[in-house]
């Protein structure tokens, strides 16, 4: 899309995206003296906005700095400033002496090369307070420079300098912290992971062995003869992964069978290892409890079992060694778990749940053995709460397995975008020049850039490439939402995991692993699952007090009852039978601890939100963050750029005429030479335009490729073109036998001197009154002739406009183009507010304006040189961007080319957060309303009371209970065009 004046600017500016995203964060940064340096500076440890401004205000304190910009999200401060003051080293130190780390960034790049991004898995993290626990030990790390943990998805991300620490000391500093923690991934090019099958024998491993040390560039490996695994680490300049597997395999003669194994399948089959050892862990003590509870409840109503348990087997009935025994397994060997959890996050100064369960546990267990213990010794027979321990264990772990299965079911998401991929793909093998000579099976994993792939009727694209023999249609709607197939021919653009329907396709693969659609598309999905909503502070705070202050209710509770017994402050029959003052009070202490849940509450905001952006990716809708989520269901104003979002992007010239009596073929020939250099929709229009003229060839009328343009340029009916140059704003210039050609609008003629007649002067204005655009065209500093350009509509960008309004958002257009077409175009859509003849630079301006009374600004443009404004804005939504998803400025990415995906992406915003709020109703709710009921508050006036193992069935279920609310989001289904203006303000 055109970046600045739309329309009119006749080349693309998608080079210099980065150039302007720069001058909008440094706009003061442009015009500095020529002792001034500019740095950038990676600042780590920041993490909120609170922190920034203490880093900016610390840069701008010293002298001789000449202005400084951080970045919260980016962890990156620009700073401009006077070099004979200031060195870099005093900017670093600035930084630290604010409390953050600090790096200067090298001038080529704005990231640190040097480090690697790993994902690992960390098992054992039950609670908000773990979650803070563990990133706050990641942080801490040598070498470390950010890390974020997610709880729903047990999983971490660390970015860390190899040259400090390496993956393995991460692992340990999760495992001395108390917590399973396992590597996944990293963004190392250099590592592969196959599964080996074959290896039976010490014999075979020595061979495998062997094999690896005698292949060149094989720098390291280990394999792990349990799991069947062989990590590989090599040179790429030396090797690529598909060698690496060709080398083994043919070295041992074919006996050993590879498969390349994905990050994701491993973490899946973690996560099914997870949920697997705590179902164990809940049948083992439901086995256990089920005696428990016969004993307690059935077997006094039954003689002959009765008898038994009061049988006499020293100082004690057989009844209660029975009951010592089996919860003794209960609490010691299947509660083991609470007993690690609770002794690490102690360790390490924070609570959680697993602190309340093991509290709870042990006390009832504690005063059952002690109560047991005095009767033998003094014959006066306490009752005991063995059951209470192990039904709360066995109750937990159920609330446990359940918020598991629960939670796996809010990353289907992933799981069934990485089910899009194929297992395999057909290679062509090729001679020298370039005839095919094999086709051979491999793991779809080890395509390289170049491959030529086979692709049969009904088979999966292995990979992002391009067709280079035969045509078919493809079904793309997996992954761009485009629900109609796509017709394919030579030199066509394939995305990988979509699904070819007739024909056989030959593809080259252009982009494989990470850099494929499809794993950018899962990347950004994940990134959105891992990021914290600004809403989850509240529930971190409450979770890092929340166990202190239940364990202390849970004494005063403790205290209360006892001396409100000793006292006499109710009557003797609401004690136990057989029980006293400290019994009674003893057991509502173990309710109160039990029953409260910091689970709920932490699960409240990752759970939606991972949910959410499962959904809107299936719906074609890539959402970065929790953080987006949350800006989006506030927005107040969309700002809409006109040429290709709100209109389809396809311009067809519509009118030409000269003024100066050249003929009309000669004065096409004349521009389609000058724009034959340039990239931009409106270039290749007008290219195409002159080609049909120049050919009579109809399909070239309304079609002008990439391709046919670089034919143009070579096939010599075009004029030789030299000093080519785009002009941002206004349009092009170049010579053409030594004759100077201007196209573009009035200011590129102005500005050149060109004078503009009353003729031509109306001629575009009513171009310009019908929507449609004027281009001028000067040869040899006269004005030769005008062309009418027009780009259709988009056909719901009227409904569209209707319904933005009817949800309370008020629509903007922003355009580059001149102000007759602007309201002309937006007159048809029914858009009030207009910005029009605004540079590049000058839109993230627009979008400042309106955020000045701090309304939340959302900014709809193609992500390309839209990227300043998108990036000024709140919420950035980057469209039709089906095969460019990677874009940095936007927060969301509309996979379709559709205006409704702008609904689609405020209304599922909108619907989450109001989840979310319900979630953390419910979660606080249930601890105010539950914490009293279990301390006895209501038994004086309402006899209400609950038993402890009751207790612990109300706290296992209520996580549950937030969880399965969040997956009730799964049930979303977009706006209909139909229902979009049933749409009310709430």
């Amino acid at each position: 899309m055109a970046p600045g004046i739309r329309g009119l600017q006749l080349t693309s500016l998608a080079g210099d995206s980065d150039e302007l995203e720069d001058v909008r964060l440094l706009d003061s940064y442009d015009e500095i003296d020529g002792g001034a340096r500019r740095i950038q500076v990676s600042v780590t440890g920041m993490t909120c906005a609170a922190c920034s401004n203490s880093v900016e205000s610390a840069l701008k304190s010293l002298d001789g700095v000449i202005s400084a910009s951080v970045a919260l999200l980016q962890n990156k401060a620009d700073v401009v400033f006077n070099s004979a003051l200031l060195k870099d080293e005093d900017i670093k130190n600035a930084i630290e002496d604010a409390g953050f780390e600090a790096d200067i960034l090298p001038e080529s790049s704005t990231v640190a090369h040097e480090t690697l991004v790993g994902q690992f898995t960390i098992g054992g993290m039950t609670c908000a307070a773990c979650v803070n626990s563990v990133e706050g030990i990641l942080r801490n790390l040598p070498g470390v420079k950010r890390a974020v943990v997610a709880l729903a998805t047990s999983s971490g991300e660390v970015e860390y300098d190899p040259s400090v620490i390496s993956k393995d000391d991460i692992v340990n500093a999760i495992e001395d912290s108390g917590f399973d923690g396992s590597f996944i991934e990293s963004n190392e090019q250099d590592k592969i992971i196959l599964g080996v099958v074959g290896v039976y024998s010490l014999i075979d491993t020595q061979v495998l062995e062997g094999i690896l040390s005698s292949t060149k560039g094989v720098r390291k490996f280990h394999f792990d003869k349990v799991s069947g695994e062989l990590d590989v680490l090599f040179d790429p300049e030396v090797l690529s992964s598909r060698s690496v597997v060709d080398a083994i395999q043919e070295g041992s003669n074919g006996k050993f069978k590879l498969h390349v194994r994905s990050p994701y399948t491993r973490m899946a089959s973690k996560d099914v290892e997870e949920i697997s050892t705590i179902f164990r862990l809940f049948i083992s003590s439901l086995f256990l409890s089920i005696p428990l509870f016969f004993m307690r409840v059935v077997c006094p109503h039954i003689p002959p079992f009765y008898s038994l348990l009061l049988w006499r087997c020293g100082p004690f009935l057989m009844g209660d060694l029975l009951k010592w025994a089996l919860v003794s397994v209960i609490q010691f060997v299947i509660g083991k778990r609470f007993y690690i959890a609770a002794g690490r996050a102690l360790r390490n100064g924070s609570t959680n749940m697993d602190v309340l369960v093991a509290v709870g546990t042990t006390a009832s267990y504690i005063y059952s053995v002690c109560a047991l213990l005095y009767g033998a010794l003094t014959g006066f027979w306490s009752p005991t709460y063995f059951e209470t321990s192990a039904m709360l264990i066995t109750f937990v772990l159920l609330g446990k397995y359940l918020e598991c299965l629960a939670k796996g079911k809010t990353s289907d998401a992933i799981k069934k975008l990485v089910e899009l991929a194929p297992a395999t793909a057909l290679l062509v093998v090729k001679d020298k020049g370039g005839k095919s000579i094999e086709e051979r099976e491999i793991d779809s994993l080890l395509v390289q850039p170049g491959d030529t792939l086979k692709v049969l009727p009904g088979a999966k694209v292995p990979a992002d490439g391009i067709v280079t023999w035969g045509s078919s249609y493809v079904n793309e709607s997996m992954v761009t939402g485009e629900s109609v197939p796509i017709m394919k021919e030579v030199n066509a653009s394939v995305i990988g995991g979509t699904i070819n329907l007739h024909g056989v396709l030959h593809v080259e693969a252009t982009k494989v692993g990470s850099d494929t659609v499809l794993s950018q598309i899962i990347s950004l999905v994940e990134m959105a699952q891992m990021s914290k909503a600004p809403i989850q502070k509240f529930a971190d705070y409450v979770a890092s007090i929340f166990v202190p202050t239940v364990v202390s209710l849970a004494l005063l509770t403790l205290l209360g009852w006892y001396v409100a017994g000793s006292i006499g402050a109710y009557p003797e029959e609401w004690l136990p039978e057989n029980g006293n003052h400290f019994v009674l009070a003893l057991m509502f202490a173990i309710s109160v601890v039990v029953i409260a849940c910091p689970c709920a509450l932490g699960l409240a905001t990752p759970t939606a939100v991972m949910v959410a952006t499962g959904v809107g990716a299936n719906n074609g809708v890539l959402i970065k963050g929790g953080d987006a989520l949350e800006r989006a269901q506030r927005v107040k104003y969309v700002i809409f750029d006109k040429t290709g979002t709100l209109t389809q992007g396809k311009a067809t010239v519509t009118a030409a005429k000269t003024f100066t009596g050249m003929e009309r073929g000669e004065f096409l020939k004349l521009v389609a030479s000058a724009e034959a250099s340039s990239e931009h929709p409106l270039a290749k229009a007008i290219l195409a335009y002159a080609r049909h003229f120049h050919f009579f060839d109809d399909s070239s009328a309304t079609t002008g490729t990439e391709n046919d343009a670089k034919t143009d340029a070579k096939s010599g009916w075009l004029f030789d073109v030299s000093d080519f140059f785009a002009l941002p704003g206004r349009g092009v210039q170049c010579f053409i036998d030594g004759k100077h050609i201007l196209v573009g609008n009035r200011k590129l003629m102005e500005e050149n001197g060109i004078d503009i007649s009353t003729e031509v002067e109306n001629f575009v204005v009513e171009l310009e009154e019908s929507a449609k655009t004027g281009i001028l065209v000067a040869y040899n500093d006269i004005l030769t002739g005008a062309l009418g350009i027009a780009d259709p509509l988009k056909r719901e960008a009227a409904v569209v406009i209707e319904g933005l309004q009817k949800m309370g958002v008020k629509p903007v257009m922003v355009t580059g183009d001149n102000w007759r077409t602007a309201r002309a175009v937006a007159k048809e859509v029914g858009i009030q507010d207009v910005r029009a003849e605004v540079m590049p630079a000058g839109k993230a301006d627009v979008v400042r304006s309106f955020q000045k009374d701090g309304s939340i600004v959302a900014m709809v443009g193609d992500g390309i040189n839209d990227s300043p404004a998108l990036a000024a804005a709140d919420v950035g939504m980057a469209i039709g961007a089906g095969t460019d998803i990677a874009i940095e400025a936007a927060e969301y990415v509309l996979m379709r080319n559709s205006l409704e995906d702008v609904i689609t992406a405020i209304d599922l915003s909108r619907k989450t957060f109001t989840r979310i709020r319900l979630n953390y109703v419910f979660a606080m709710a249930y601890n105010v309303v539950a914490i009293p009921v279990a301390a006895g508050v209501f038994y004086p006036s309402l006899g209400l009371k609950l038993p402890p193992w009751v207790a612990g069935a109300c706290m296992a279920l209520s996580s549950v209970s937030v969880v399965c609310s969040s997956l009730l989001l799964k049930r979303y289904r977009r706006p209909r065009l139909t229902t979009i203006l049933e749409i009310v303000v709430e």
